[in-house]
């Protein structure tokens, strides 16, 4: 009896090890020790119980483990680890080339160091921009030479 509920308690151990796993990556090294206490688990099970108690464990095993690592992941994304902000228009984000384009020859404002990229405020928008390679400082005036795909090119002013 003893040697059952020693067997439980490295089970549930590894299943707790497997779920600190998907929260606390490191580089398998919990994985590894959460196979390594199944596996012990199973070998006690299967030479000092019975193989029909190490078949029954490996059973439970090979169902509840990947249910545990489902329901991690589903956990993890409503995490405080997952980035759970999402940026839109009304916050000022811009993003769309088409919308874009209507900053060309637009004047505004570097936000943070342009060094060669960083933020500008151009029509009250946030928006991401680049320089040709000069560094233009923080609260300089700038102006958008050009714009493609989702790249904003500006100059100093």
């Amino acid at each position: 009896m003893n040697t059952i509920l020693f067997s439980i308690l490295l089970q549930l151990s590894a299943g707790v090890i497997v779920l600190a796993e998907i929260f606390l990556p490191s580089g398998g090294i919990l994985a590894a020790l959460a196979t390594g206490l199944f596996g012990y688990s199973l070998l006690i099970l299967y030479t000092s119980v019975s193989v029909t108690a190490g078949s029954f464990a490996l059973c439970l095993d090979l169902i509840i483990v990947p249910i545990i690592i489902l329901w991690g992941f589903k956990r993890l994304g409503k995490s405080r680890l997952a980035l759970n902000t999402s940026l839109t228009r009304e916050q000022g984000v811009v993003s769309q080339s088409e919308e874009l384009a209507l900053f060309l020859g637009k004047t505004g404002i570097a936000i943070s160091a342009l060094r060669p990229s960083g933020t500008s405020e151009i029509d009250g928008l946030r928006v991401d921009v680049v320089t040709r390679g000069e560094f233009i400082e923080k609260g300089a005036l700038i102006e958008v030479v050009a714009v493609t795909g989702n790249q904003v090119i500006v100059s100093g002013y």
